[in-house]
């Protein structure tokens, strides 16, 4: 059975290619639902609009999921709104980069 915190997990593990941190530490994902039928919809956000690498890192999260949990549905949405500032990334992030 696929659960939120295990697609939480699962994306723990997924890492920006730009810093040495993962896309939770970092404060981009905005939301997990997981629908009872085990469908898995995630709302992700990246740093900059911008970004070279949303396609990479939007389907790094989804194969992550799918290793992880086995839901074969998994949809990344990546949305701006709101958009992201360094103040959402962990305080451990924040004090790598002297935003804190």
């Amino acid at each position: 059975m696929v659960s939120e915190a295990n697609v939480w997990e699962a994306l723990g593990t997924v890492m920006d290619p730009e810093v040495p941190f993962s896309v939770v530490d970092l404060g981009l994902v905005y939301g997990v639902e997981v629908s009872p039928s085990g469908a898995v919809r995630v709302q992700l956000t990246l740093t900059t609009h911008g970004c070279p690498l949303v396609r990479r890192i939007s389907d790094d999260a989804a194969g992550a999921i799918r290793r992880a949990t086995g839901a074969a549905d998994v949809q990344v949405e990546i949305v701006w709104d709101p958009p992201w500032n360094p103040g959402m990334a962990a305080p451990s992030v924040q004090q790598h980069f002297g935003w804190s």
